[in-house]
């Protein structure tokens, strides 16, 4: 075995394990910290599985019974006008107050709705700037990296519906981010281990291929 292989070996073996994507804040932190960050990270487990099941019911819906989005929404409009009938005539035989949409429009802006649609902007300001900084091309390894994925994505989408690629997104988001809390170490630790193999293959690639490539000696052009 040759001192090169050793010595990138040894190296190896002295490299601490890094966190995933470079990261240096607690996965809580990065997704806002708030409700939404509890939802993605399974913290509020009967609210994530409200979510879940809500989002796989519409799924179905729309993609198994091929249900019509315009007629879902006339449908729930029925639903709620005829719950507000009966509600607001029965409510005085059973010595209940009728519903108010005034108490309604306070339930609604003090619910988490505010904070999903907050977090939410804020993501979305961080997710143009960050394809703004890929986009100039300072980082060219990340600029051709976000190319081929979004080449991979398309491919994808020729294949699967519109509907089929969100609900897959979605599910992604509120599974992956909770396993990856609940299996860290590890997975950083895979990780780390194919981060080195990959260094370790280049520089293999870059000693036997590149460096065997011959150039011509280089000169300077005097501008006359």
């Amino acid at each position: 075995m040759s001192n090169y292989t050793s010595s990138s070996d040894s190296d190896d073996q002295l490299e601490a394990p890094v966190k995933l994507f470079g990261r240096q804040r607690p996965l809580h932190d990065i997704f806002g910290g708030g409700r939404v960050a509890d939802v993605l990270l399974w913290r509020d487990k009967k609210l994530s599985t409200a979510v879940l099941i809500g989002v796989t019911f519409l799924w179905i819906l729309f993609e198994v019974v091929e249900y019509n989005f315009v007629t879902l929404v006339c449908h729930i409009s029925i639903t709620t006008m005829l719950v507000v009938f009966i509600w607001s005539n029965t409510a005085p035989l059973l010595f209940h107050r009728p519903p108010e949409i005034r108490q309604i429009n306070e339930l609604l802006s003090e619910s988490t709705f505010k904070e999903v649609a907050l977090n939410f902007r804020t993501k979305f300001n961080q997710f143009l700037s960050i394809l703004y900084e890929i986009a100039s091309g300072k980082d060219l390894k990340l600029f051709l990296l976000a190319i081929t994925l979004l080449w991979i994505v398309s491919v994808l989408g020729t294949y699967f519906s519109t509907l089929n690629l969100l609900y897959l997104g979605l599910l992604s988001i509120q599974t992956l981010p909770a396993l990856y809390e609940r299996y860290e170490k590890d997975v950083d630790h895979l990780a780390s281990k194919g981060n080195r193999d990959m260094k370790k293959l280049y520089r293999k690639f870059d000693s036997k291929v590149l460096k065997k490539i011959p150039r011509g000696p280089t000169k300077d052009k005097k501008l006359k």
